[in-house]
């Protein structure tokens, strides 16, 4: 099969690569369109040593599941950790953590930015027919966004802050909206804040906030900057949400934040059947965040684009040929 291939800080088209074997409890997927984000490009500058085929976002189709035929024919999408179920973290309910674990495209396991991907069926959910596959490919980072009030009770006299208007920040920000909390973003970039003022959320440019007032704080940059921002703008006492990964460490001044007692909160990974919902209902919006389309032939100019400043999100299509200017 075709499949996009990093290695060594490169990214390169492989067709030759062998297709996947599921084994038993896993389903054979065609994967039909993918998303870059920014755990990708983190991947490709060398986040974990990551060697393999990236990719975790994506939408497909079930060609082959042994243990349960149902499957095959249906539009799907899948939670990335693939747990083992049968150690002690697992079965006190707690699978995203499996120390056994893989995850799709990020640690043991190849990934989406290829014709073929294999996941346990217990992963995966059906894609309601309302629900294009353009929207389906946000599944992942929506369900992640959605983490966040499934961590905690976001009260709607809460004052929150979203830091960040990348892919996942106005994600963020759409979720916490819906909550009736009172809500701002702050970003860097006009054009994509006013994709969340069109809805009615109140945005403002970097340095604009009102330190050290907020309730709660989510931090999603995605770079080390963002976390110094979050941390001015959270009272003593507030929640600070951490949604980004970053390659390195991040320095930051420890003594300050006991004294201040504010609780730290790691976030990743989320529920997928609520973020179907939202999407099937039309309450979050993900159709502006696309800003360019490539086939997989062309996925090093895709991570190219990806990684350009200011760029939203950047699709990979498995099943087309044409190019994004044939496309017009």
């Amino acid at each position: 099969m075709r499949a996009l291939y990093l290695e060594g800080g490169q990214i390169h088209l492989r067709t030759d690569y062998p297709t996947p074997e599921p084994p038993p409890g896993e389903a054979l997927v065609r994967v039909l369109k993918a998303g870059i984000c920014n755990t990708d490009l983190e991947l490709l500058r060398g986040y974990l040593d990551f060697r393999g085929v990236p990719g975790h976002e994506f939408v497909g189709r079930v060609v082959r599941c042994d243990d349960d035929p149902a499957w095959v024919g249906r539009r799907v999408v899948g939670e990335i950790n693939a747990a083992c179920g049968t150690c002690e973290t697992c079965r006190a309910g707690r699978p995203t953590h499996c120390p056994n674990r893989t995850t799709l495209g990020i640690a043991g396991r190849d990934g989406a930015f290829a014709d073929y991907l294999t996941l346990p069926t217990v992963n995966l959910h059906a894609v309601p027919d309302e629900v294009s596959d353009d929207e389906a490919v946000f599944v992942e980072p929506l369900a992640a966004a959605l983490e966040i009030t499934d961590q905690a009770h976001i009260r709607p006299t809460d004052r929150v802050i979203v830091v960040g208007d990348g892919k996942l920040g106005l994600l963020c920000a759409q979720v916490l909206a819906l909550t009736g909390c009172d809500l701002l973003v702050i970003g860097r970039h006009r054009e994509k804040l006013d994709l969340l003022a069109r809805r009615g959320i109140p945005v403002a440019l970097e340095g604009e906030g009102p330190f050290g007032q907020a309730d709660v704080v989510v931090e999603a940059t995605g770079h080390p900057g963002g976390f110094q921002t979050a941390r001015k703008l959270v009272r003593p006492r507030g929640r600070l949400v951490l949604k980004s990964t970053y390659h390195g460490l991040l320095e930051t001044n420890m003594t300050m934040v006991v004294v201040d007692e504010v609780t730290l909160q790691g976030s990743r990974c989320g529920p997928f059947a609520p973020a179907l919902r939202l999407l099937r209902q039309r309450l979050v919006e993900v159709a502006p965040l696309i800003q360019a389309r490539y086939p997989l032939t062309e996925g090093r100019v895709a991570f190219e684009r990806a990684a350009t400043k200011g760029t939203l999100k950047v699709l990979i299509e498995v099943e087309g040929t044409e190019t994004e200017e044939e496309r017009g």
